[in-house]
């Protein structure tokens, strides 16, 4: 059996940082929006923190239940979610904003609701 306690605060933490997502870009309309001056590089930055943190956290999800709960819940591309957080923390320079926007865009609010899900099922 593994940490219920410590999978939930991670969940949690998750969360967390998807509501920060969505809220700190519920302005953005198109990849460009993200590059247009400065503040818009800082919002891109800010969010690739929080994506990371999410990746992260799949990470030590898998590793503390063996991959055995993420594995459940097929809807989310967790490897995917992981190998963004490596992109991002170690190749930064590659980042590729239309990615991120597509990230948030089209997945971001199905994460919520599939962590919202485990976190009720744990």
């Amino acid at each position: 059996m593994y940490d219920k306690e410590l999978v939930l605060d991670l969940l949690s933490n998750m969360l967390d940082a998807v509501d920060r997502v969505i809220n700190r870009t519920s302005h953005i309309k198109c990849v460009d929006d993200f590059l247009k001056d400065d503040n818009s590089l800082i919002l891109l930055d800010s969010i690739c923190m929080q994506l990371i943190a999410i990746g992260e956290a799949v990470k030590k999800i898998d590793k503390i239940t063996d991959k055995r709960l993420l594995s459940q819940y097929p809807k989310i591309q967790w490897r995917e979610i992981a190998g963004m957080r490596d992109v991002l923390s170690h190749h930064y320079f590659d980042l590729n904003a239309d990615i991120i926007f597509d990230v948030i865009d089209g997945h971001i609010e199905e994460l919520k609701y599939v962590l919202i899900d485990i976190k009720q099922s744990i």
